[in-house]
């Protein structure tokens, strides 16, 4: 009865006009900033993380591990447990990151000091920011926060960043979306794989690089960071890219595409267009996992990161058929991959032509999830995801494909029927 009400002219047209701009968007990256000085209000004693809000006390281990670790290398506490005694006094900020134009995977933490890729939707005016990529292992957004990861974590904000970013102003602007394309024609699906597109963005940038004047020690180590982490480096500015898309298709009245499916492994949050300062959130699935050895179902976490926003745009699992190669690590094939991202064109509205799977007779990924098609047809929107550990300080766990859990759907099928 309430999904009936919601086929109305009025949401068709709100509907179009979303799916408009996010085909239309045109996101490039234009700089790398420090955090506190770019991100809109965040101050000084902020701490930003993945998925819907929650309270400290309801935070997941890894979730917990990455805001110790941000306290530390603040310098606001000098071990976790005095960073865990800061944050239950309550003395630090906790946000969202999409509640700040923002996108960071798994623990998604970002903190003042922390350097961030700035991303503009040329053709909305609108800006994201996401952090950059430690590389896999023990890293912060797994929830680690040992003297090796505090050390990386500083060796990007006093070497790495400004390498980068002198090398970008030497450049001038990278076109996100180009990028993106071209990877999807070559094995990437742009979450949990994007070698194509990390090294496309390092083929770009490496002659700039050498020319920003920088030691040719800190310069070698810097190629080599980006070299050495080709399957997650691109993720983040992706990541943004997907934000900065989905944003200027966010707050359109009547509107019911899905704009954010996110997680803080505790809870899975979603965010409809038409209903722009709400969440709706349900407990966060395991999800189906393959573990990396001397690990088990009991060790992983629930699910976790903003990284969701690639599938919420159309990439990750939704263009599965790009990258059989990720689907194949959980027992998939290209068959398979095929009919994941076929499944997912059944509750999207569009294809976007301009970012098309080979393997699909070049048709475009599927975009602009419809809360009403996902509810009409009971498809869950099918994610591709890293797995932490549960308790803090281990780090990743393994790989592995969940579904969204249909209790935020109907929330929000509840509550736009009753506006609109």
């Amino acid at each position: 009865r309430l999904l009936d009400r919601l086929y109305r002219p009025e949401i068709n047209v709100a509907n179009k006009k979303a799916v408009g701009k996010i085909l239309a968007s045109e996101p490039i990256l234009v700089g790398i900033k420090t955090a506190r000085k770019v991100i809109p209000r965040m101050k000084k004693y902020t701490i930003l993380h993945s998925g819907p809000p929650i309270e400290w006390e309801r935070m997941s281990g890894p979730t917990k591990g990455a805001v110790w670790g941000a306290l530390i290398y603040e310098g606001w506490a000098k071990n976790k447990e005095e960073a865990d005694m800061i944050m239950s006094d309550g003395k630090i900020k906790l946000g969202t990151n999409h509640d700040h134009s923002s996108v960071g995977p798994m623990a998604g933490v970002i903190s003042p000091s922390m350097p961030v890729f700035v991303v503009e939707n040329l053709e909305n005016g609108n800006r994201s920011y996401t952090n950059i990529n430690e590389g896999v292992g023990k890293v912060l957004r797994y929830g680690a926060y040992d003297g090796n990861v505090i050390g990386r974590l500083k060796w990007i904000e006093n070497t790495f960043a400004p390498i980068l970013a002198a090398a970008l102003k030497h450049s001038g602007p990278i076109d996100l979306k180009a990028i993106m394309a071209q990877a999807l024609h070559m094995g990437d699906e742009l979450h949990t794989r994007n070698v194509a597109a990390t090294m496309i963005f390092l083929k770009m940038l490496a002659p700039h690089l050498i020319e920003t004047g920088f030691s040719k020690r800190d310069t070698k180590d810097s190629i080599n960071f980006i070299s050495n982490n080709t399957i997650l480096f691109f993720l983040n500015p992706a990541m943004a890219a997907c934000k900065a898309a989905l944003d200027s298709a966010h707050a359109i009245k009547h509107c019911t595409i899905v704009t954010t499916l996110t997680r803080n492994g505790t809870d899975f949050g979603i965010r409809i267009s038409g209903l722009p300062k709400q969440w709706f959130i349900a407990p966060a699935p395991v999800p189906k996992t393959l573990f990396l050895p001397g690990y088990g179902k009991e060790d992983a976490n629930p699910d976790l990161g903003d990284s969701a926003i690639m599938e919420t745009a159309g990439f990750g699992g939704f263009a599965s058929a790009a990258s059989p190669a990720v689907v194949q690590v959980v027992g998939g094939s290209p068959s398979v991959a095929a009919s994941y991202t076929r499944e997912m064109g059944e509750i999207c509205l569009a294809k976007d032509d301009s970012l098309s799977i080979p393997f699909m007779n070049f048709e475009g990924i599927p975009r602009g999830i419809d809360l009403r098609k996902v509810m009409d047809t009971g498809i869950l929107p099918f994610i591709n995801t890293g797995v932490a550990h549960k308790d803090p300080g281990f780090g990743t766990v393994g790989f592995g494909v969940l579904r969204a859990p249909i209790d935020c759907f109907v929330e929000a099928l509840r509550a736009i029927a009753e506006k609109y």
